[in-house]
């Protein structure tokens, strides 16, 4: 594997990494990896783990999850025309497994950060710590969304994944595009890195090889078109320490406008089925 970027951590421990380019999955690596990543995630700015909603980026995600949340649910409701039963990975705070369960969704997550968990649970969502609890479980939907680039041991955690979906089952991942015009416009910079807690970086083709070998096959991919707006903002705060909310959108709006030519968005949403 051959370098590809240096970047750093910006938003908690201002340590430096690298990424390097894998060719057979066309997929960017990040290195070191560190042993322990809870420390990564402890930060005030870690705003996913938070229903913080005090700056004008906090409340920007805080919008646009609201109507993101509506998307979601819309997107499960028409992958699945069997019984409602869904598991959420990396459910963060609860929110959308709430919504889900309002919907009539069997609803189960999973999420590690225990402060995460906590504000779950007040909100009358219970989440299991990781995979592993959960034994001899099927469901008709599974979501990652922005979380398959956080695990470790990858293949490990995909092949989990695949066995806790039914034969039918619809799998829903979404995650960031490195090759996407926001990513190469401000290379270090693009938020999107988010060192080390990203470990992995995708593109299209590495979706199809990664899951292409669980027997999975992409079926259909969706643009999030909100990301490459609210990524850019964060970029630029990186970029030249100051909120430059035009050129953030600037930047956000060519992206969009390139995704629709190129097919290269800022984040996709990958739906897959069983080949």
């Amino acid at each position: 594997m051959k370098s590809y970027l240096k970047t750093k951590d910006y938003s908690i421990s201002g340590e430096e990494f690298e990424l390097v380019y894998d060719e057979s999955l066309d997929m960017l690596v990040t290195r070191p990896q560190p042993q322990e990543l809870d420390k990564y995630y402890l930060g005030e700015n870690y705003i996913s783990h938070s229903d913080a909603s005090k700056t004008l980026i906090d409340k920007m995600y805080q919008t646009i999850k609201k109507y993101s949340l509506w998307k979601k649910v819309q997107l499960i409701n028409k992958y699945c025309l069997e019984e409602k039963t869904l598991l959420d990975v990396g459910a963060g705070t609860g929110d959308f497994l709430l919504k889900a369960k309002n919907r009539n969704w069997k609803v189960e997550g999973v999420e590690p950060n225990r402060e995460a968990k906590m504000r779950a649970k007040e909100k009358g969502i219970d989440l299991y710590s990781g995979l592993g609890t959960l034994v001899d479980r099927k469901y008709n939907v599974i979501t990652l969304w922005h979380v398959l680039e956080h695990l470790p041991n990858l293949d490990n955690q995909i092949k989990q994944l695949v066995s806790l979906l039914n034969e039918n089952g619809t799998l829903i991942i979404a995650v960031p595009n490195f090759k996407s015009f926001d990513a190469q416009y401000y290379q270090k910079y693009w938020a999107a890195y988010d060192v080390p807690r990203h470990l992995w970086h995708f593109s299209k083709r590495t979706i199809e090889k990664l899951f292409s070998g669980h027997k999975m096959k992409v079926v259909k991919t969706k643009p999030m078109v909100f990301d490459a707006f609210y990524v850019s903002l964060l970029s630029e705060k990186y970029k030249t320490g100051r909120q430059n909310y035009f050129r953030a959108f600037v930047i956000g709006f060519l992206s969009n406008l390139k995704g629709l030519r190129k097919k290269e968005f800022s984040s996709h949403i990958y739906i897959l089925k069983r080949s």
